[in-house]
């Protein structure tokens, strides 16, 4: 596995999710929705270029502790996994050799907005929220989009799931703090204005702090559009049910 050693930043600056590398995992052990379908559209890629599958890896950005990109391996895909958080990394690479698909693992120090990618493949894929991570700038948006679209062979694919929260939702949880998992407490706090999202995250002997932002589907859309993709398909779920207004969105987005 090579090292050149999710959330958007500077690759040479420590990453807020340092912090809470040890305790990702519990934290995020309930999450297991999108992974098939992340790992089907890293076998139709594959598909498409079965021919040369061994030289045409899925980049995974925002690759964090590799939830998605070891099943991704395990189904025989090879992966490229871009994260500005080197502790992160560390345990992706240790859960990828306790799988056995270390080999099939590239893992990069890097921003997503720059991916240090040189290869060009047929799927980037950027999984839970990650692009929420990106500054309230749609210029540094556009400008990741574009960055992902230029890793993309002709015809390749973007998939990537976003949200924008229910009334609901943020009357639930807004200043709360909520155990999350069993001693891993997180409190969300909303501006509905500015449209953003800052996540406090606490562990055992460790917490931090986690900003996103979110947009509409129609921006996203746009964006997409500006930033030279054609939109594939848009669902309001993993089981590729039609998005119908819901909090979540999925997308595919093709480069023509």
């Amino acid at each position: 596995m090579r090292d050149d050693s999710t959330e958007a930043g500077s690759a040479g600056t420590a990453s807020a999710y340092d912090r809470i590398a040890g305790v990702y995992d519990p934290w995020s052990r309930s999450v297991v929705e999108d992974v098939a379908f992340y790992v089907t559209e890293a076998r139709k890629a594959a598909g498409r270029v079965a021919d040369a599958q061994a030289t045409h890896p899925v980049v995974e950005l925002g690759v964090g502790t590799g939830r998605i990109a070891v099943p991704i391996a395990l189904a025989g895909v090879p992966v490229i996994g871009v994260d500005t958080s080197a502790g992160m990394l560390e345990v992706c690479r240790a859960r990828a050799e306790e799988a056995g698909v270390a080999e099939l693992l590239d893992l990069r120090h890097g921003d997503f907005r720059r991916p240090p990618v040189s290869e060009r493949v047929p799927l980037v894929i950027c999984p839970f929220r990650a692009y929420l991570h990106l500054p309230d700038d749609d210029a540094q948006r556009i400008g990741a989009l574009e960055a992902a679209r230029e890793l993309l062979l002709p015809g390749g694919m973007l998939a990537f799931d976003v949200f924008a929260p229910s009334r609901d939702d943020v009357e639930d949880t807004h200043g709360r703090w909520l155990e999350r998992e069993p001693g891993i407490w997180e409190r969300a706090t909303w501006d509905e204005d500015a449209r953003r999202l800052t996540l406090d995250v606490r562990g055992p002997e460790t917490e931090t702090r986690l900003d996103l932002t979110w947009i509409s589907v129609a921006e996203w859309r746009e964006l997409l559009e500006r930033a030279g993709f054609e939109v594939e398909a848009l669902y309001g779920w993993f089981d590729r049910r039609p998005y119908a207004g819901g909090e979540d969105s999925i997308w595919l987005a093709r480069r023509p």
